[in-house]
């Protein structure tokens, strides 16, 4: 394990690489300075031109939870470009959405927006939820793939021919998969760690096909024939990242979380507003990789200047496994399963070349926060 001699990213990253020790997400920040941001408009106004829409359509569509990525971008595209925008979100089961969750979706309504629910069965949902923890020690791997996936099956529906993302995770994550044939292409989306295991899991644990509807990423073919793609908006941005973002969009409304740090790894409290299940998928994902929320938070931190690596790295120790025992208990009840079996799978799966359970039975790093093994 070896980290990037800028910022505190690890080159456990999934499809992630380092060129001369540094990581692509610095790698990209450090050429921001030299980009024509007035260019960029000017393609972004060319890509919206093109993509007005006909006979009543809406121009595009954003995908959005409600959050501060999705509030933001939808405000900027709407006041700054007159653009009219179809926001679709997926709604989680009551069980898991979150009472925030509601409200800052219905402020995006309140703002002016058409919004479309996309709305799995929640009886599946669960089921997905628990053997994806089962078979991947990650209950993500299914409701992540029906978030990608309503976006352009909603567009499809619809006939609108143009979706807007957020953030390049190949730019500004290191998540090399992702990557396009411009900085703004999306349309490699489909390759992302998260989706690239499709529903094959699902199908050789007894699904059919008719129940997994709302977990299929349409293919290159239904894309084309739908003329559709996708764009990184926050390429475009020159201001995009987690803060700036959040500021943004909770002076328009957004409700942030109201749980302290050491509960969640969430340094500010604006991600992951709509439910609780996340704060464990990101401790899951630090003892898979050796990284979690709060290194994505000071990573920007860093690049931007406003923490220096060895503050990072005083963070990112204190904080970056943290995720209330509360919330493990809400999440074990949620998938029928208990803590101590919860637990149990975690050890099982643990990164051995990472991590050792000393003899009080607690998980310790054998790495060293911006050092590595």
């Amino acid at each position: 394990m070896k980290y990037c001699t800028y910022c505190l990213q690890p080159d456990t990253r999934p499809n992630t690489y380092f060129t001369e020790g540094i990581c692509p997400a610095c790698n990209y920040f450090h050429q921001l300075p030299g980009v024509d941001w007035d260019e960029r408009m000017l393609i972004l106004e060319d890509i919206f031109s093109n993509h007005r829409g006909k006979d009543g359509k809406h121009d595009c569509i954003i995908g959005v939870s409600g959050g501060k990525d999705s509030t933001r971008q939808a405000l900027w595209v709407r006041d700054k470009f007159n653009v009219n925008p179809l926001l679709v979100s997926l709604s989680y089961p009551p069980e898991q959405l979150s009472e925030r969750g509601a409200e800052n979706v219905s402020n995006l309504v309140n703002l002016g927006f058409d919004l479309v629910l996309s709305s799995p069965k929640p009886v599946t949902w669960q089921n997905l939820k628990r053997d994806g923890f089962e078979e991947f020690t990650n209950s993500f791997r299914s409701t992540e793939l029906a978030l990608f996936a309503s976006v352009p099956q909603i567009a499809i529906q619809y006939g609108i021919e143009l979706i807007l993302w957020g953030e390049n995770p190949a730019l500004q994550l290191g998540d090399m998969s992702a990557l396009g044939n411009t900085g703004y292409d999306a349309n490699e989306l489909r390759n992302m760690n998260t989706l690239s295991s499709g529903t094959e899991w699902m199908k050789k644990r007894g699904y059919k096909q008719e129940d997994l509807m709302a977990y299929q990423y349409p293919t290159r073919a239904e894309f084309e024939a739908a003329n559709l793609s996708i764009v990184y908006l926050g390429w475009f941005m020159g201001d995009w990242s987690l803060l700036n973002n959040g500021v943004s969009s909770c002076l328009n409304g957004l409700i942030k979380r109201d749980d302290d740090v050491n509960l969640t790894g969430d340094l500010f409290g604006i991600t992951a507003l709509d439910e609780d299940h996340t704060p464990i998928n990101q401790m899951i994902k630090y003892f898979k990789f050796g990284f979690g929320r709060t290194t994505d938070y000071v990573n920007e931190e860093i690049r931007l200047g406003r923490m220096t690596r060895k503050e990072g790295i005083s963070v990112v120790s204190r904080y970056d496994h943290k995720c209330s025992d509360k919330y493990i208990k809400r999440y074990c009840d949620y998938l029928k399963i208990s803590p101590e079996y919860f637990w149990k799978k975690i050890t099982t799966q643990l990164n051995k070349d990472l991590f050792y359970i000393d003899s009080n039975q607690r998980i310790k790093p054998k790495f060293k926060v911006g050092f590595g093994i």
